[in-house]
């Protein structure tokens, strides 16, 4: 997948106006931020970031950040597919 697309499915599905949060998750650990790895990225993602505030699609001002990449660690084995163990329908809308 290409990283464009990835942006296009990132914006659409969820809201990039909401400060620490989505849905009923609250905390910084839940703001909606975009990662980068080479000034190309970057420059993808400050354009569709800046395409989407011209839409006029959100009244309130888009908080997404967009910031470099850095170490990413997997989470705790217990945070694993945590709807599919409790029997929950997952209320995210991208494929595990």
């Amino acid at each position: 997948m290409s990283y464009d697309t990835l942006l296009d499915i990132f914006w659409m599905n969820h809201d990039p106006t909401q400060l620490n949060r989505q849905g009923p998750d609250v905390g910084d650990n839940y703001r909606s931020v975009i990662f980068f790895d080479s000034p190309e990225q970057e420059a993808a993602a400050v354009a569709s970031k800046k395409r989407l505030e011209e839409s006029g699609r959100y009244r309130r001002p888009i908080v997404t950040e967009i910031v470099p990449s850095a170490t990413f660690w997997d989470a705790e084995e217990y945070h694993q597919k945590y709807f599919t163990r409790r029997g929950i329908a997952s209320t995210c809308n991208i494929p595990a």
